[in-house]
């Protein structure tokens, strides 16, 4: 399976972002991002729909001329340090989700979105959604995209084989728990020796923290990554291992390809935009492939954001380009192209977006991801839960790839946090 757009930045200090663009002298002259009547936009290979932005173009030249930049390699470098730098800042620039708390503390280098009238729209995006582009002093810095519901991608005629569940409504109600996950994954491999349920338990600890409401550092600056919601979804992951229903393979590698393939590797919880990465992936497995619902409740990967910089010479321009490219219909073309599950639930009854999909057997599969999206647990999101989450994963990751022992791994991870986090000025 190819590496997801989203796979390439999961690691580094967050507090990267907040000390560069930290260093951009509040209230010097911004340089100007467009030259006469262009309107320069950032963004990366997938974070937009081309259609979408082809009839952009279209759609304002007669006003402006939008000059969509793709920035490859490290996207949030390239935009910090051009930034930092005062010159060549786009109008209007992408915000990577995983990037986002670290734009936030940095919320004067971009137009406040209220300004603009952004409050007429609210009602129309997911309201956590919505909450995540706003920083701590109440302003908008960044315009809903997409979102990334999770839920459980599994092959029918395996589960089926091994005496499971297998039609969608009948996989969400019987595997609604951890417990009952679990469980179905022990008589998989029982009936089916050599299949494994998950690739590794990295996706059970993730997934397990994503459906709560808290991650690892909270509103007054507290680490927060050794308490009891984190504690469970290690514990989680540690008996995913225990109970053998986890491969010993790696995310990507074509070993795992292999297993997914030939039905050894038949289940994950995927978001959205998985289904897009099997498709690209492992092609001839179409028809294979049906959605339920993940056990408990549904989590949240991925889901970026647009911004207007204060760079910008037409802000008001700029928002009326932006919110049409967000636009309930555009949104869904945006699904259809390159996997970007809407933020806009009227996407969600639209035609496009109603069509029965071969690949995963004819299912309407946005009748599990959208009503995902919208039960997706509001969490503070901290400019240190990056720096901060990463050694906890890193060690769950050892756990159950190298098979440390789950009680010094859990040892190690803090104490990495406790030296990260006194680097960080945040209180352990």
């Amino acid at each position: 399976m190819r590496l997801s757009r989203r796979g390439l930045l999961r690691a580094g200090l967050a507090g990267t972002a907040a000390t560069a663009l930290g260093g951009l002298a509040s209230g010097c002259a911004v340089p100007t991002g467009s030259t006469g009547r262009n309107m320069v936009l950032w963004y990366w290979s997938g974070g937009l729909s081309d259609t979408v932005v082809k009839n952009a173009k279209a759609r304002y030249d007669s006003a402006v001329e939008l000059r969509a930049v793709q920035i490859g390699g490290y996207y949030r470098s390239k935009l910090i340090t051009t930034m930092a730098g005062n010159a060549h800042i786009p109008d209007i620039a992408g915000l990577k989700g995983e990037d986002m708390a670290s734009y936030l503390p940095n919320a004067d280098q971009f137009v406040d979105l209220r300004t603009l009238g952004a409050e007429k729209f609210k009602s129309q995006y997911l309201e956590w959604k919505w909450d995540q582009g706003i920083a701590d002093d109440g302003s908008m810095i960044g315009f809903p995209i997409d979102c990334g519901p999770v839920a459980h991608l599994y092959q029918y005629d395996v589960f089926r084989k091994a005496g499971l569940p297998y039609e969608p409504a009948d996989v969400s109600a019987e595997l609604n728990t951890w417990e009952k996950f679990f469980a179905a994954g022990e008589r998989l491999k029982k009936r089916l020796p050599g299949t494994d349920l998950l690739t590794d338990i990295t996706s059970v600890f993730e997934n397990a923290v994503n459906q709560g409401s808290e991650r690892y550092v909270d509103r007054d600056r507290h680490f927060i990554g050794d308490r009891q919601h984190v504690r469970d979804a290690w514990a989680l992951a540690v008996e995913a291992k225990r109970r053998g229903i986890v491969s010993n393979l790696v995310s990507g590698t074509p070993d795992q390809l292999s297993a997914i393939e030939s039905g050894r590797l038949p289940s994950q919880l995927g978001a959205s935009w998985a289904t897009f990465d099997i498709k690209n992936g492992v092609p001839k497995t179409e028809g294979r492939w049906r959605v339920a619902d993940m056990p408990v409740r549904p989590a949240n990967n991925g889901g970026s954001f647009l911004s207007i910089t204060r760079a910008c010479r037409e802000p008001e321009r700029a928002f009326e380009i932006i919110t049409w490219i967000l636009n309930a219909a555009n949104q869904a073309q945006g699904y259809l192209d390159a996997g970007l599950f809407p933020s806009t639930p009227a996407s969600y009854g639209m035609r496009q977006l109603r069509e029965p999909d071969p690949f995963f057997g004819g299912q309407v599969t946005t009748d599990v991801f959208g009503p995902a999206a919208q039960k997706i647990a509001v969490a503070y999101n901290s400019p240190y839960d990056i720096a901060l989450g990463q050694p906890v994963k890193d060690e769950i990751k050892n756990v159950g790839v190298l098979g440390k022992d789950p009680e010094k791994a859990w040892s190690d991870a803090m104490s990495k946090c406790r030296r990260i986090a006194k680097h960080l000025g945040v209180s352990y």
